[in-house]
Parts: C-alpha cells; structure tokens; sequence
C-alpha cells in the first residue's frame, strides 16, 4: 500500500481523495497555488506545498513543480483528480522516471484514447460502434466539401485533440462549410496547440450516455453501469444521472458488453469512462474514452454502493478489480452547482460566499469544498459543489433534489441554483423525454 499521495488537483475532487486516503490509512500532501491558500484540501491533507502563482500554467499545469513537491514530501504515488494533468501523458510518464505511481493508466493508454483519430481507429478494429465519418483529419476545405457530400448533411466538425465543445462545430450545408472549417481549425490551435480537425455524421436528437468501467494490470474489466449526461450547455454537462431513464436492460447490455471491447482493446488498467453518443432509435456510437476519474462519478458510486477513488488507488497498487459487472440499485441525480449567473448567460460569479447553509437529510450528499468566508477565485472551473440526490425511484430522486435546493443557501455570489429547481419541476425533464439539445428550448423564469 502506498505510505503517502500527493494530489495534483484542488478543490471537491481533492477532498474527496483526502477522504478515501485517510480511510485507507494513507497519509495525503495537498498542492496548491497561492490564491488557493484557504481551500479546504489545503487544511485537510497532512502535508501541503504551495506550488505557484494562480494561473494555472504556473501551478496546477507545471509539471516541475508537483514533480518537486513530491520529491521533498517523498511522496510515493501522485493522483492527479480531473481535470488539469489528469490525462497528461508525459506527465505520467515522468512521474515514473520519478519512481512515482500515477494513479492512473500509462502514458501508451492515455496517448491511445487522448487523440480522437486514434481512438476511432481503435474502437473499428475492436468492434465497437462508431459515428459515421471520414478516416483521418481533414486536409483542405474541398477536403471537407466533398466528405460531406459523401456522408449526408448534417455534419459536424471536431478537434482530434480537442474536448469541451472547443473546436467544434455543426455543419448543416455547403454554404456554411467555409466558416466552420476555418472557425472550428483557428479554435482547436488556440485552445489545444493542434489545429488538426475531422468529420463526423451529426447524430441528431442524441443522449450523452456514458459507461463506468474498471480495468486491472491482469486484463480483466468490468463495467458499472451507466450515466446519462443529456442536460448540457455548451457541451458542458450540468446534471448527470443513473440508471438513464432511456436506458432498457437489452441496451445496457450491449453498451457494457461494448465498453468492456473498448477498454480491452488497450488493455486499460484504473478507471475511466467509455462516453457514446445513443440516437433516438437506441443506436449507440462510440465518441470518447476519458482516462480518469469522471465529475459524475459520485452518481454511480451511490447506485452501485462503490468507492470508485478506492478502486482507482487498488488498481494502482496492483491489486485485482473488485468484481464483475453491476446493476445499479434505485436511482441517483446529481447537479453541478456552479458559481455562475443563471439569470445573465451562466456568466462565472467568483467572489466572496457570505452566507452558507448545505442541505442535509436522508438521501443526500454534497460534495464541495466551499465554506462561509471562502472567497472563489476566477482563475479556476466555476464549479463549487455537487449535491447528490439519491432514492429508489426516478421520481423520489427528483423530489429529494428539489427539497435540497430549496435549502441550499449561498450568498455573495450567484450560483446555479434556480436553473436547477427549475429544471427539477420541468415535465419533459420529469418524464425523462430530453437529449443534449434540451437547454435549447429551456426558458429560466
């Protein structure tokens, strides 16, 4: 067992590892930067360093300096969280020149699955369903032209080594190709140093429904059922849950069976997720494999009654999966509860929280790192907490999150709340009758 973990990460997800370190007697060191010097992880882990200044680039993203933090706090394991270096490869593979674990998968894995191009590929030679498309990047603007022409409108452009919604685009006829072509190239370069793009089918009226699996240095991987991600914005996911409530036991069978090909086809060890795109008709299409700890996998460790951050530190040590695959019992919903004006375009809210008062009662969980006094810095992801509802049925989960909404309390900033408690009461999201286009029809009152 390691003696001690450094975490390459801040905020709720590194709590949340705190958590289960010191529940496996594991002694924890916090990194942090200077304008998150009163987080919580920094008073809870048993050793932090200061590692930089508040950009990102200068502390959560330097690599040299969590190398050198782990060196004089002798850390034996670093877990990087989400998010950040989480799928960085050099930096897993330098953490074991270093002769430290990452808790993760090795550098071949997170490099085979961290380029979509090279993924498709992998997932055709597998077996697994994949969106329609061409094979390779796209070469030039006829390029584009004549592959959609080949495929059928609408289509849809993508950064290979993009996520988030950057470098993304849908086309929908050839007169708009131009601008998206250029517009989708000059995004994926700013954001990713990689302009390279390809070309999909544009699967319309989709589900983002997305596979837990769990893979072991022996070969075997299991799966833990699924997460329904429809509610998004801006292919950013605000409410997650599990079982999908369009999810039928014949799908779910076939998209495990699936996501067990995928992870198995580069023999995956730790956690991650298999992400697909379903259609209306319950076609599933392979999209991304993330190599790391989900946000969202709080929804299935509730329905599964299972330490996925526990699993992930397991693996690590070399220790076999736990078991085989699982169904998920009763039903979980978890909101993202970011600090962001609703009301103006979801605009980040950083500041000073005033007033906090977190809901509680049979069926709850909040995961967050916020405190009364706590001051959001905005160098950082908006996100501040996530609340976790959880109860036998769909509907009782529903009511239990609008109970805890109504008694969350956050003052000095605005926060997504009231999108929440609207969305709770709405009945297309009440019947289950949603996909990732939803918020585009969704009016706050």
């Amino acid at each position: 067992m390691f003696k001690k973990i450094l975490i390459a990460n801040r905020g709720e997800i590194a709590l949340r590892i705190i958590r289960t370190c010191r529940e496996m007697g594991i002694k924890t060191i916090a990194v942090y930067s200077t304008a998150d010097k009163d987080s919580l992880h920094v008073k809870f882990a048993d050793e932090a360093v200061c590692i930089g200044k508040p950009a990102s680039s200068d502390s959560y993203l330097n690599i040299a300096h969590i190398m050198a933090a782990a060196e004089i706090t002798n850390a034996d394991a670093i877990h990087p969280g989400y998010g950040f270096l989480a799928e960085n490869a050099k930096f897993s593979e330098i953490c074991g020149e270093h002769g430290i674990k990452f808790i993760g998968p090795t550098p071949a894995m997170i490099n085979a699955m961290g380029d979509k191009i090279t993924a498709k590929e992998t997932m055709i030679k597998a077996g697994v369903p994949v969106v329609p498309g061409g094979e390779g990047l796209l070469e030039s603007l006829d390029h584009a032209l004549r592959l959609a022409n080949e495929i059928g409108y609408p289509v849809i452009l993508k950064a290979t080594a993009g996520g988030g919604g950057k470098g993304m685009r849908v086309v929908w006829e050839d007169g708009d190709m131009e601008r998206s072509f250029n517009t989708a190239k000059a995004e994926a370069g700013a954001a990713f140093k990689n302009d390279g793009i390809y070309m999909e089918k544009f699967v319309e009226e989709p589900r983002h429904i997305e596979i837990q699996i769990a893979g072991d240095q022996y070969g075997r991987v299991s799966h833990l059922s699924e997460r329904d991600c429809s509610i998004q914005r801006r292919h950013q996911k605000l409410v997650e849950e599990s079982p999908s409530p369009f999810m039928t036991p014949e799908l779910r069978q076939r998209m495990g069976d699936a996501a067990i090909k995928a992870a198995s086809a580069i023999n995956y060890e730790s956690v991650g997720t298999i992400e697909f795109l379903v259609d209306k008709h319950r076609n599933f299409y392979f999209m991304e494999m993330n190599t790391r700890i989900q946000v969202e996998h709080c929804v299935t460790e509730e329905v599964t009654n299972f330490d996925l951050i526990k699993e992930q530190i397991k693996i690590a040590i070399g220790e076999p999966i736990s078991g085989t695959n699982y169904e998920p019992q009763g039903h979980a919903i978890e909101c993202r509860i970011n600090a962001e004006d609703p009301y103006n375009d979801f605009r980040p809210s950083p500041g000073k929280i005033t007033v906090l008062h977190q809901p509680g009662g049979h069926g709850i969980r909040v995961d967050s790192h916020a405190y009364a006094g706590y001051t959001i810095p905005p160098y950082y992801d908006s996100m501040i907490a996530k609340i976790i509802a959880v109860a036998r049925t769909r509907e009782e989960a529903i009511n239990t999150m609008h109970r805890s909404l109504s008694e969350y309390v956050i003052e000095g900033i605005k926060t997504t709340i009231p999108f929440h408690l609207q969305l709770m009461k709405d009945e297309r999201f009440r019947s289950g009758d949603f996909n990732t286009k939803f918020l585009e029809s969704f009016k706050l009152l």
